[in-house]
């Protein structure tokens, strides 16, 4: 029986990427778009190519919505086997322009729109490995490199959302783990229209690639770890990985790299020379 999975925000950019190669690897795709034409322009395509997929048009950041999307996967396709956490948008600002409408944009569709697919989807398994159908789930985050290796002026609530998504990652993998379901995530670099709109990066992005050349910013490039992700034979779970052209690399998370003790109470007054190193 062919896999089923949901990618989110895949109208456009990596995401359709995603829906597109997962398509044409036979698994069934439910294309979730904030707007309905992007979607099913991506559906007409993989239908046009033999494949299977059906529209979901709505932002994950509604929670009734997010519920439907996985409904929608099991009502149409019988089952529910990947989902892939793309949708995300970018409101950046400097910390002390940012207002709150942006804020809670950002937040919205990034760290909660992961959370509500990933909870209705987590119900679903559960609910299906009590039943004694053993999931072989998986679970695909996007998080980002101002999240995690490389903090970026102007994107202070896009990085703490795309952090969040990180660390959200490593828990849910863990948690997940009884039901049979893998929680993995990956931090993409390519060419789209959130990076060519993002400040002091987005010159790097738009510069042409000489004809015959490879393309390491093309947004098809990140598919194929996506699809390795999602698949069956994949080992990986609780794992954050860059993606880039030809590259891939394997992150970890916050480590100590250096400790101060004291044997009573800390003395500010001395507290500064101890740390002096670190500065």
């Amino acid at each position: 029986m062919a896999r089923v999975a949901i990618v989110t925000g895949a109208g456009r950019g990596i995401g359709r990427e995603h829906a597109l190669l997962l398509a044409k690897e036979g698994v069934h795709v439910v294309v979730n778009d904030v707007d309905h034409e992007p979607a099913q322009e991506v559906v007409d395509t993989i239908t046009a190519a033999g494949g299977v997929a059906v529209a979901n048009a709505g932002s994950v950041a509604d929670w009734a919505h997010a519920k439907s999307v996985v409904q929608q996967a099991v009502d149409e396709f019988g089952q529910l086997d990947v989902v892939v956490n793309n949708a995300g948008i970018l409101r950046d600002s400097f910390l002390a322009s940012t207002e709150e409408a942006q804020f809670d944009a950002v937040i919205g569709v990034h760290l909660k729109g992961h959370f509500a697919v990933m909870h209705h989807a987590a119900a679903y398994w559960k609910a299906e490995s009590r039943a004694g159908r053993q999931p072989q789930g998986s679970i695909i985050n996007t998080t980002s490199i101002s999240g995690t290796t490389m903090p970026n002026p102007g994107q202070t609530v896009y990085g703490a959302a795309k952090a969040g998504i990180a660390a959200m990652t490593l828990v849910a993998a863990m948690e997940m783990e009884r039901y049979g379901v893998r929680v993995n995530a990956i931090a993409p670099i390519a060419r789209t229209r959130l990076t060519l709109a993002t400040p002091g990066m987005g010159a790097m992005f738009a510069e042409e690639v000489p004809e015959g050349e490879f393309d390491a910013f093309d947004p098809s490039n990140i598919a194929p770890a996506v699809a390795y992700l999602a698949s069956e034979k994949c080992p990986f779970t609780g794992k954050v990985f860059t993606v880039q052209g030809g590259a891939i690399s394997l992150l970890e998370g916050w480590t100590m790299v250096a400790t101060v003790e004291t044997e009573g109470p800390w003395d500010p007054a001395e507290l500064g020379e101890q740390l002096a190193p670190w500065a």
